[in-house]
């Protein structure tokens, strides 16, 4: 089985394909790698291709018109991503970064096309999968509109904690390393304020953090802190997912 095929069947919306459909959209599909801190793609490139990350992590952000960075989420292998293309195939509209070494198989909307119409389980995956996703953007716009920052601050880790949460002898340690300035990205912020929050977080015993690292040490106070359930129980990690670096 080729390396292309292989992170084709093991992404979630591509398993009930037929063997026809998964060498068709295999023959189509093209392998790029891309080494850390470079772009996927940018803004205003044509939107002709949905990507599958194979390996490494990847960042989505979206640029204002002075240059500053606002990180919309973090793509982990066997996912997708650039859906949007899928509906509108003009231009991108946001900017898509390898944080770690990465490998991307490029499939052409045409071809997601093709099988939206032919399998009802593509069409609902990519359908879950947008829907997931403006779940997640409308909730952070919430928190900007509506929270403190220390609120904010607190949902992220949680959330944080859901999608890279990994058991440690002190509590759920994120394997995704943040620097200050990439919390503050992730929550519409500065990165003085978040180091003041993070401060009075570790003072409280909640947390614990250094060089890039954080660790909640007591998810369930932070969870209570801002009237939502605490994370729930950290999955181990899959074998292509490193700890990774980000800044």
């Amino acid at each position: 089985m080729s390396g292309k095929l292989w992170f084709l069947k093991h992404c979630n919306i591509f398993e009930r394909l037929t063997s026809e459909q998964m060498q068709r959209i295999e023959s189509r599909s093209r392998v790029r790698s891309f080494s850390a801190h470079t772009p996927i793609y940018l803004p205003a490139e044509k939107a002709d291709s949905v990507f599958l990350l194979a390996k490494g992590l990847a960042k989505v952000s979206h640029l204002t018109a002075d240059g500053k960075e606002s990180i919309l989420g973090f793509i982990e292998p066997g996912e997708l991503f650039g859906e949007l293309a899928i509906f509108d195939g003009e231009e991108r509209d946001e900017y898509v970064e390898a944080v770690a070494s990465s490998t991307v198989v490029m499939i052409p909307t045409e071809e997601l096309h093709r099988l939206m119409a032919e399998n009802a389980d593509v069409a609902l995956g990519v359908t879950k999968l947008v829907g997931v996703r403006r779940q997640r953007i409308e909730r952070r716009l919430k928190n900007l509109l509506f929270l403190s920052s220390r609120e904010r601050l607190v949902h992220l880790l949680l959330d944080l904690a859901d999608q890279f949460g990994a058991h440690s002898e002190s509590g759920i340690r994120l394997r995704v390393r943040l620097s200050h300035q990439d919390l503050a990205n992730l929550i519409g912020s500065t990165r003085e304020t978040v180091t003041v929050v993070l401060g009075q977080l570790r003072s409280e015993g909640s947390v614990a953090c250094g060089r890039c690292k954080v660790v909640l040490t007591d998810p369930v106070k932070l969870a209570r802190g801002v009237s939502r359930q605490p994370p729930s129980k950290p999955r181990p990690s899959a074998p292509l997912v490193p700890t990774f670096a980000v800044g």
